[in-house]
């Protein structure tokens, strides 16, 4: 445990001072009764005493004083804090492949309906954004805190052709730096500027600028790169199966799901990487991203404990004091 003021703590040495001095106070008192002769004088004016509980008054007093020691230390401790002003982008491939029946219904909606569950779940002060994608990518809504306006977006993703990630990874990128130059304010105190994540969904390989074009400036491999450069990581899920195909000019097209792709892209962006193949699966996943995203380990002040418990001493000597003795220790 830390404290934010710990020479506070060198009054401990104040109280274990009055614990020597109580004692010493005590073996006083016994001395001074030995050599009291007179013994049926001193039963009379100095009656029996209630044993051992005589001295609850002194120790929930002083036990009082040292916890309210503590508690002015300002002790700090690890604990889970929503974040505020972060921006999540959450980027959906659209692609036709995202029609495939492997995940029941579709992979599509399948994945709306995690995705409304992740805007849900998330942490109310963190901003969140949607990106589809399929031959291009587009922004369908801005960073904001107003989920519903996500969940609207999310219930009409429309199906299109081809598979440009890099360029969605791109897009996401240009939107939170767009939003985190408009918030009031701008950067923090210390001229950070909010954290911000963006989470992938696709199924599929990047078809456009090619399936071997990760590399080009627009390509997905590139993208992610630069987003490590800009200290936005991308979190990765690869959705389906490799058993999924879709109907396609008339026969059966196989659509399995590039795993190493997605894979590579978090590994570049400095984000983690998942897999889900059902939609139970991607609901744990989102679940997981929810609880990363939405939350920070952050030290905070854990002195409110320490003070009702010297609180609680303080009135507990107090009383023990007025009942046992009729008056303070």
């Amino acid at each position: 445990m830390n404290f934010a003021s710990p020479w506070w703590l060198l009054g401990l040495l104040v109280v274990a001072a009055l614990v020597v001095a109580y004692v010493w106070l005590l073996r006083r008192r016994r001395r001074d009764v030995v050599r009291f002769t007179n013994l049926e004088l001193l039963e009379s004016v100095a009656p029996r005493r209630p044993g051992r509980w005589r001295h609850l008054p002194a120790i929930g007093l002083i036990a009082a004083l040292a916890v309210l020691t503590v508690a002015l230390a300002g002790p700090q401790a690890m604990a889970k804090v929503p974040r505020n002003r972060a921006t999540v982008m959450l980027v959906i491939d659209v692609s036709l492949s995202m029609k495939a029946t492997d995940v029941a219904p579709t992979r599509l909606a399948a994945a709306q309906a995690a995705a409304k569950q992740f805007a849900d779940q998330l942490t109310p002060g963190v901003n969140l954004g949607l990106v589809s994608f399929a031959g291009t990518a587009a922004v369908l809504v801005s960073p904001t805190t107003d989920r519903n306006s996500v969940k609207n977006g999310v219930d009409n993703l429309q199906l299109a052709e081809s598979t440009a990630t890099g360029e969605a990874i791109f897009t996401a990128m240009q939107s939170i730096d767009t939003f985190s130059r408009s918030l009031q304010g701008g950067p923090d105190a210390a001229g950070v500027p909010p954290p911000s994540r963006i989470v992938l969904l696709s199924d599929g390989t990047q078809t456009v600028p090619g399936p071997d074009g990760e590399n080009d400036p627009r390509g997905s491999f590139t993208a992610a790169a630069e987003a490590k450069t800009r200290g936005i990581p991308v979190s990765t899920i690869s959705f389906g199966t490799s058993y999924g195909t879709i109907e396609l000019d008339g026969g059966r097209t196989p659509v399995a799901v590039d795993d190493a792709s997605m894979e590579r892209i978090a590994q570049l962006s400095g984000g983690r990487f998942f897999t889900a193949a059902t939609e139970s699966e991607l609901r744990a996943v989102y679940s997981d991203l929810s609880e990363e995203l939405g939350y920070e380990e952050r030290e905070v002040d854990a002195s409110r404990p320490w003070m009702v418990g010297g609180f609680v001493l303080l009135i507990g000597g107090l009383g023990a004091g007025i009942l046992l003795g009729r008056r303070l220790p």
